[in-house]
């Protein structure tokens, strides 16, 4: 489509219904409008809608079918991984609300709203959803990924799992109210199916009873690598589900943020959590802690609003890659090619990561829905800086840590995590065959054209 197409369907008249602004491409403020958490990569949509209402996405959609152009989704901008080109890019950043029904146990929230606002309000009443491993991630992307939360998810499942209904503004410029009763195909593939089959304007889900936990991380020395995942290995398995770990194979920047023990060093992470008492937690605890001394110990009693401490995730927008792999078993022979592929002193990845899952992550819920990974009992994480020395060799170096795996693993893996440049078909295949099959069926009836396709569930983009 040439570049005067748009003003010739009616880029006026959108501009004179939507509350929010309206960018085409090349004008002032489209660049502000569509950055997302990946410098990696930077989109270049047709019209950039940032959406200030749910009618203001409403008509970003008839726009964009009216134009015969595609359309994209970016709330907070951490689900992005690929480029959008030659879209309708609706940013639903300013859609921040959220509301909490502390009696039902029950919260709304908006397409913008993150897991800190929702913490922020769940919290006083000692409620908590599952968040992930950084509250600043938005809520809605990450739920209808599916949620891997790594404190709560062993205990209480997928985040979408606890899904009951959501708001969804379909091809066809409709909003459709989209719950266990009045859509009960669609209900499933949209939880876990992500952003191909419309817009979600609210998502209404039920919260869980944790106001604090115990956990943290021990930062340990680099050489004990070897020893720390051999160990994990094996501990990890009889962790009941109200706890949850994983080991991080770090290179840290010397980052002024930092204690200075760890700044600018490699170093092993191993992250923990308990839905308990300070003394069961240690008991837990207590065998790792005997495999290496910590250099850092960060391990206490935290409030859930504070649960970033546990990975400590960076906060600001970074250039990154990354792959992933879920394992049905974690041998030692499969140890010992983590450590090969990851483990040497020139690798570019700043970080490779194992993560226990099992627990309630491997139950579907009362209402089932299309999350894949829950016949995973490892989630392996390799990722690196895409900064331009390094640019031409992490992708490679990141694909031979999940390859390396590939004796172990189960086939899939989270399609939160599904990695960056895949094809459509690697994408699709992240499914079961009669997912994916049923997936698409659904896709075709509520979207025949295609309009959604820069979602991660039928891979057609």
């Amino acid at each position: 489509m040439t570049a005067s197409a748009p003003e010739r369907v009616g880029i006026d008249r959108l501009r004179s219904v939507v509350t929010g602004p309206v960018h085409q491409a090349g004008d002032d403020g489209i660049t502000a409008e569509t950055a997302g958490a990946n410098l990696a990569f930077a989109h270049t949509p047709a019209v950039a809608v940032g959406a200030a209402t749910v009618e203001d996405v409403v008509a970003a959609v008839r726009y964009a079918a009216e134009a015969g152009l595609p359309v994209a989704v970016q709330g907070t901008g951490h689900g992005s991984t690929c480029p959008i080109d030659g879209a309708v890019l609706i940013s639903t950043r300013r859609l921040t609300g959220v509301e909490v029904d502390p009696t039902a146990g029950r919260a709304r929230v908006q397409p913008g709203a993150r897991w800190s606002h929702l913490l922020a309000e769940a919290q006083p009443h000692g409620l908590a959803g599952l968040v992930g491993s950084y509250t600043g991630v938005g809520v809605l992307g990450y739920t209808l990924g599916g949620g891997l939360s790594p404190v709560l998810g062993r205990r209480y499942g997928f985040a979408a799992d606890l899904v009951r209904s959501l708001d969804l503004v379909t091809a066809d410029g409709q909003v459709r109210r989209v719950d266990a009763d009045s859509e009960p195909d669609l209900f499933w593939a949209v939880r876990g199916g992500k952003g191909n089959f419309g817009v979600a304007t609210s998502l209404e889900f039920d919260l869980v009873p944790v106001r604090r936990f115990y956990g943290g991380g021990l930062f340990l020395p680099w050489s004990s690598a070897p020893e720390v995942l051999h160990a994990f290995s094996t501990w990890s398995l009889d962790l009941p589900e109200e706890a949850s770990s994983s080991v991080a194979l770090l290179r840290l920047p010397p980052a002024p943020d930092l204690p200075e023990p760890l700044r600018g060093q490699s170093v092993v992470h191993l992250r923990f959590s308990h839905l308990g008492g300070a003394d069961e937690a240690e008991r837990l605890l207590a065998p790792m802690r005997a495999v290496a001394k910590p250099i850092v110990d960060n391990v206490g009693e935290l409030p859930m609003s504070a649960s970033d401490a546990v990975h400590m995730d960076p906060t600001d927008p970074l250039p990154f890659w990354y792959g992933s792999s879920l394992l049905r078993e974690l041998p030692e022979a499969a140890v010992e090619a983590l450590l090969a592929a990851a483990w040497a002193s020139d690798s570019p990845l700043i970080m490779m990561e194992v993560r226990r899952m099992g627990g309630a992550l491997g139950r579907q819920p009362a209402v089932p829905n299309a999350v894949v990974g829950r016949d995973g009992q490892f989630q392996v994480f390799p990722l690196g800086l895409m900064i331009p020395e390094l640019a031409g060799v992490v992708p490679g170096v990141a694909e031979a840590v999940v390859r390396a795996v590939d004796p172990w693993a189960t086939g899939s893996s989270l399609v939160n995590f599904s990695g960056c440049g895949r094809t459509a078909e690697q994408i699709r295949a992240v499914y079961p065959a009669d997912s994916r099959e049923r997936l698409l069926g659904i896709k075709r009836a509520v979207d025949p054209g295609d309009m959604f396709r820069f979602g991660d569930a039928t891979g057609s983009g």
